[in-house]
């Protein structure tokens, strides 16, 4: 067996640019040049562990001062934060996958530890080249921004690092989520329901789903599919998001049973196409228990009538799910809270926290008018974790109604968004944002070379850039296929520059444009003027 004094020299030899001393057990310890000690090491039955110094027995040794993460945390606010929304800063430092790799050159995990400069400068070079989404000129996605309480929370979720199953090892936690879910339910007309975060819109989307089919077929909890007697279908407007094509395949549902509704021309479902396409899948054999209908699409931004598909809904004795991921925060605004104009007639809806409030991702929810559904479709009662007889209220538990077991903490970020800003601060910012986007339509109309596709319903504003090359001359197939190139390119300048970024897509018949997504609260009518400026600059001459 090897002796504590050979480990020990060992220790020091790979150690050999610290400092080392002997406590009062014999067991020498490593100081790294920052001053943290490492954990003191002995064998035991063949085995290096780690045991306590003398003078610091109750503690964590190497641990209790936390040096690294003060100098990480100061590189994060200077860097990461200030220096992030700092206009001259770049919003990206981009680079070919191929290239960046060589620049970062600590990618590899090694047998050796990194030393704590290492792995500092390593965190430096994170920010350096990764996307700053907290800079007012990022218009990529549809999140962005920074809010020092929100993100503040989510450093101390980190820190407590529990999960969010039970009111055992999570209380103050589940106490903020009830708050929460109460707070969200009432602003959709949903009191009395329940509401489950969850990662992301498209497992929220997911949820509706799954809990449609299991309130019309409760056998299927039990038997599956096989105890069906027809085909099931799902209906979701044609501009409807991708995860209801992954929802239905994840749940054995097949893609090919899912039933596109027609849009009209702002890319909004048509109610009446809809009990149309209802009509046709009975009459083929299919049995309907889903519709899935949009608050705020994802490239043009438009609400589906949801009281007219909450009519069609109700005649046929179909679930209505409202994916309101991106535009269900208009409900925080009462100027703009029409836009979910009967939202309260339907089942349940997604709402995602971390895009137009500006929580950090991720951050979303699923809620429902219906009080037990979650629990009882989801429900395996693991008699391991959700014990009856604890001493306390089980009914704070609420892991069961997850389809997770370990489910992340994602409660505080949003309560300490909220509770900073309080109502009126959270719908100032949802009206700046919809402001932003108006102002932003009624510039293109006055700019030369622009051409708005359509009055913004949500933030999302789309819009061609026509360079000098191509105005004023017919619209052809072949002028298309030209201007189709042309938000590409002026991207392709945005990212090599770095001071700016904003998406594009075709969308139908309609070729490349760019989405303007207005979502971070600290961007102004002046970085609105940029971007304009910005696009101009860059593509007048393609």
């Amino acid at each position: 067996m090897a002796s504590i004094d050979k480990f020990s020299n060992e220790a020091t030899n790979d150690a050999a640019s610290g400092i080392t001393d002997v406590a009062s057990n014999g067991v020498k310890r490593v100081h790294t040049p920052t001053g943290v000690s490492h954990p003191a090491k002995k064998v035991v039955n063949g085995a290096v562990v780690n045991v306590p110094t003398a003078g610091n027995a109750g503690s964590i040794p190497g641990k209790t001062d936390l040096e690294f993460l003060r100098r990480l945390v100061d590189i994060v606010i200077k860097d990461g934060l200030i220096g992030a929304m700092d206009r001259d800063t770049r919003v990206c430092d981009f680079h070919q996958p191929e290239k960046l790799k060589s620049v970062l050159k600590e990618l590899s995990i090694t047998d050796e530890a990194a030393s704590e400069e290492r792995l500092l400068a390593v965190c430096s070079d994170v920010i350096k080249y990764s996307v700053k989404s907290a800079h007012p000129r990022f218009f990529n996605q549809l999140y962005g921004g920074m809010d020092q309480y929100s993100l503040g929370g989510a450093w101390l979720t980190e820190a407590m690092n529990t999960s969010q199953y039970t009111y055992e090892v999570a209380p103050v936690f589940t106490l903020m989520e009830k708050e929460i879910y109460n707070k969200m339910l009432h602003l959709i007309g949903f009191d009395g329901g329940d509401a489950i975060f969850v990662p992301g819109g498209s497992l929220g989307n997911l949820y509706g789903m799954n809990v449609a089919r299991y309130t019309k077929f409760p056998e299927i909890k039990t038997k599956g599919l096989y105890g069906l007697e027809k085909p099931l279908c799902v209906f979701t407007s044609e501009k409807g998001h991708y995860s209801m094509k992954k929802s239905a395949a994840m749940m054995g549902l097949g893609t090919d049973h899912i039933i596109p509704v027609k849009t009209d021309k702002r890319g909004k479902m048509i109610a009446a196409d809809l009990d149309k396409r209802i009509h046709e899948a009975k009459g083929e054999g299919y049995d309907p228990f889903f519709v899935n209908a949009t608050a705020g699409t994802t490239v043009l931004g438009a609400y589906d009538p949801i009281d007219e598909i909450s009519t069609v809904c109700k005649a046929h004795g179909i679930w209505l799910h409202v994916d309101g991921a991106w535009g269900g925060s208009a409900a925080i605004s009462k100027k703009h809270r029409t836009l979910l104009k009967g939202i309260e007639l339907a089942d349940s809806m997604t709402w995602n926290p971390h895009k137009m409030m500006g929580a950090p991702l991720q951050c979303s929810m699923f809620l429902t008018k219906h009080k037990d559904v979650l629990q009882e479709c989801h429900s395996a009662n693991a008699r391991y974790l959700f014990q009856q007889d604890k001493n306390y209220d089980v009914s704070y538990d609420t892991g069961d109604k997850s389809l997770q077991c370990g489910r992340k903490v994602d409660v505080l970020k949003l309560w300490m968004l909220w509770k900073g800003k309080g109502d009126v601060g959270m719908e100032r910012d949802i009206d700046h944002l919809f402001m932003l986007s108006r102002y932003l339509a009624s510039k293109l109309k006055q700019t030369a070379g622009f051409k708005l596709i359509q009055d913004p319903e949500c933030t999302n504003v789309c819009f061609w850039y026509i360079p000098l090359s191509l105005r004023g001359q017919e619209e052809t197939p072949e002028w298309l296929n030209k201007l189709a190139k042309v938000a590409p390119a002026i991207k392709d300048g945005m990212m090599q520059c770095g001071s700016m970024m904003i998406g594009y897509n075709p969308d139908g018949d309609l070729v490349n444009f760019f989405r303007m997504v207005l979502s971070n609260i600290d961007s102004t009518t002046e970085d609105v003027d940029f971007m304009v400026q910005e696009i101009d600059r860059l593509g007048r001459d393609l």
